[in-house]
């Protein structure tokens, strides 16, 4: 059949040519005429030129009740592969809103599955772009067993290799489920949102009026609820932000991540540190204004930004490795740790240590936030969270107690008892059972009671705290005890950290459990 296409051939063809156009043209333009990418394109964006290799594109539904048999599109409205993302091995998974408004059923899900499995085989990130209606009515249970794959699926994947979420579009129902089980989710403004019940729902039961944004949208969710790790404007601007994310992390668990080389001196100081704590011990600052200053300059990136504000977390590098950076933030509710900070320090802390990830905390911590609405709330079980998280961890753990480190924050905080590696402390730290002017209070009780004028009273309070600060609330004692490990200057805080992080990079766990255990059960 020489000069003429063999029909075989041109039959594989025109099936591709449908499978590219997934629910056809007029959904696309729809999807276009609300600010969106298609799958493909959103894939295109994400991937390396020419690196995609697509998997199961052929694939259809097999449902025939309720009109399915009339409704078909190949690949299910799915769209999943091999790729690389900057020179990396990734799976990405894709949905397909221009079919059925990417609804899964039975052989979209068998699709998700396979390409997860394949992740979790291969031990390669995986990303998954959201844009779903939710399970596919007309195939019912078998909608509902394909999440339950997913699922399973996520947890098993869980702590082994990076599970990286993009809701852009609707995720409702059963299908927010999966993003939840991943490590990072990345929501775009206006276009997206999450929750279990809609609006509709919402209305009939409660009879409260809420639309979509306002229920589960994604400020919403990156200020109160705490499940998007980031917010973009558009899916350009989602995209982006995965590429960043993947440089900071391995593609698997037994993998470190990747070390990138810096023109950033390691041995630089930086004497604008030496006055950046205020001279009120109360006085208000902003700590990544310390975390940008230490780490190898515009590496910081910071993860949950609009929520738990008391709390900053984030990545960076160090002399070109990567370190998860956890500290207290002074600018916010003067950085007490409540119920939202401690899950937010806990979960990142556990995401550090599955995946070798050395962590470096910078502590100003006045304590736990007081009140019924806390304690009530379960401030314990939660605050436990962090203690759990700390002592769990087995990567480097660095600490830079910067001033106030108070009570059992202090010991929550990345502390030399529940396993810090290395200590170090400004000469503006306090460490102590509570602030110098509550102790003097507690301490001294009974001589300021006995005098009567207020003004001599507050100076003489103000007398007793100096008092306590110079012999217990210091870097000095601490120090003494061997609790930390060097009072230094602040402007030495990076090259210090540095040769401290050469030295435990290759630290290994050491660990006798007797009685041998399957794990502990983390206060969640």
């Amino acid at each position: 059949m020489s000069g003429s296409e063999r029909p075989e051939i041109r039959k594989l063809r025109e099936m591709k040519e449908k499978a590219l156009l997934g629910g056809g043209k007029v959904a696309i333009e729809k999807q276009h005429a609300k600010g969106k990418l298609t799958a493909r394109e959103r894939i295109e964006l994400l991937v390396d030129p020419d690196s995609f290799l697509e998997v199961d594109m052929l694939v259809r539904h097999r449902a025939t009740e309720f009109g399915m048999e009339k409704k078909w599109a190949y690949g299910d409205g799915v769209v999943t592969g091999l790729a690389k993302v900057g020179g990396r091995r990734v799976v990405v998974i894709a949905q397909d809103f221009t079919f059925m408004g990417g609804s899964l059923g039975e052989m979209h899900a068998a699709k998700v599955v396979k390409a997860m499995s394949y992740a979790l085989s291969t031990g390669v990130p995986v990303i998954f772009l959201n844009d779903s209606g939710g399970a596919r009515i007309q195939e019912g249970v078998d909608s509902l067993k394909g999440y339950g794959d997913i699922f399973y699926m996520n947890v098993q994947a869980s702590g082994v290799i990076p599970q990286i979420a993009a809701i852009m579009g609707p995720c409702a129902g059963g299908a927010v489920y999966s993003p939840a089980l991943m490590d990072f989710i990345v929501m775009v403004r206006k276009t997206s949102f999450m929750f279990i019940t809609g609006p509709r729902v919402v209305k009939q039961v409660i009879g409260e009026d809420v639309d979509e944004q306002q229920l589960g949208g994604a400020d919403v969710h990156a200020t109160r609820s705490g499940m998007a790790s980031f917010v973009a404007n558009n899916d350009e601007e989602a995209i982006n932000i995965i590429k960043k994310l993947l440089t900071y992390l391995p593609s698997n668990n037994m993998e470190d991540p990747p070390y990138e080389p810096t023109n950033d001196n390691p041995n630089r100081m930086d004497p604008e540190l030496d006055t950046i704590i205020p001279e009120d011990p109360n006085a208000p600052y902003d700590v990544r204004d310390v975390i940008t200053r230490v780490l190898d300059t515009g590496t910081f990136f910071e993860v949950f930004p609009q929520w738990a504000r008391s709390a900053v977390v984030g990545f960076g590098r160090l002399a070109g490795r990567v370190v998860g950076v956890v500290a207290n933030q002074p600018n916010f509710m003067a950085g007490v740790l409540d119920i939202d900070s401690s899950d937010k320090i806990a979960r990142f802390v556990r995401f550090c240590d599955a995946f070798n990830i050395p962590i470096l905390t910078f502590v100003d911590v006045p304590g736990y936030l007081p009140g019924t609405r806390q304690e009530h709330g379960g401030i314990i079980r939660h605050g436990a969270k962090i203690l759990y998280a700390y002592s769990e961890a087995t990567v480097p753990k660095l600490t830079v107690i910067l001033r106030k480190a108070y009570g059992g924050a202090y010991i929550a905080m990345g502390s030399r008892h529940l396993g810090a590696d290395f200590v170090i402390a400004w000469p503006t730290a306090e460490i102590a059972v509570m602030g110098p002017e509550g102790a003097a209070q507690i301490i001294w009780r009974r001589e300021l009671a006995a005098i009567e004028d207020p003004q001599k009273r507050a100076e003489k309070l103000k007398e007793f705290a100096q008092e306590y600060r110079e012999k217990i609330a210091n870097p000095y004692v601490a120090a003494a005890r061997g609790y930390i490990d060097a009072v230094i200057e602040p402007k030495e805080t990076r090259p210090t950290l540095i040769k401290a992080l050469e030295h435990l990079i290759t630290k290994r766990e050491i660990r006798i459990r007797v009685p041998p255990k399957k794990h502990g059960i983390m206060p969640v």
